[in-house]
């Protein structure tokens, strides 16, 4: 099963604000979908704070197992899986036969899989101070980045980004 990790951050780091995404991509969210749903079974961890970030309509994420970390031992949804820790969270993800794991947030989640994962899909978003939540600090010499695409701002996109896939050296 491939472990990996989306993101989209600003050129600071920045990857919320007050529980809400900072910025509107339309480009970011088709492929976050894209990615995440994929052509096989797949899942998707996430902490409880960006699971009540998610509209109604979104909760659970289609077409992926929704596993939500949580300290809360009575937290629970009908349709969604609950971890307590990383290791619970990866072996949901087994028993459910996933092909693929994203680990998409919030920052502690992020933090606590960064050692674990092997790709990092982020999405660089070219506006600096745009909230009050940043990615953890990760070392990117042990890492190889490829740009995959480049956007401008337009109508769909607030601001232009850079999509880009690190993959451990």
């Amino acid at each position: 099963m491939k472990l990996a990790m989306i993101v989209a951050m600003d050129e600071d780091g920045c990857i919320g604000q007050q529980g809400d995404l900072p910025w509107r991509l339309k480009s970011d969210m088709l492929r976050f979908k894209s990615l995440t749903e994929a052509d096989g079974f797949n899942a998707v961890i996430m902490g409880r704070k960006t699971w009540d970030s998610l509209p109604d309509a979104f909760q659970p994420l289609p077409e992926r197992v929704n596993i939500v970390m949580s300290r809360d031992m009575e937290w629970s949804h009908p349709e969604a899986e609950n971890a307590l820790y990383h290791g619970r969270a990866i072996e949901i993800a087994y028993a459910e036969a996933c092909d693929e794991c994203w680990v998409i947030g919030g920052a502690q989640i992020y933090e606590m899989f960064l050692d674990r994962v092997e790709e990092i899909h982020v999405t660089t978003v070219h506006t600096t101070k745009s909230g009050d939540v940043q990615f953890p600090e990760w070392n990117r010499e042990e890492w190889s980045e490829s740009v995959i695409e480049t956007i401008e701002a337009d109508d769909d996109n607030e601001f232009s980004t850079t999509y880009s896939v690190w993959t451990k050296s």
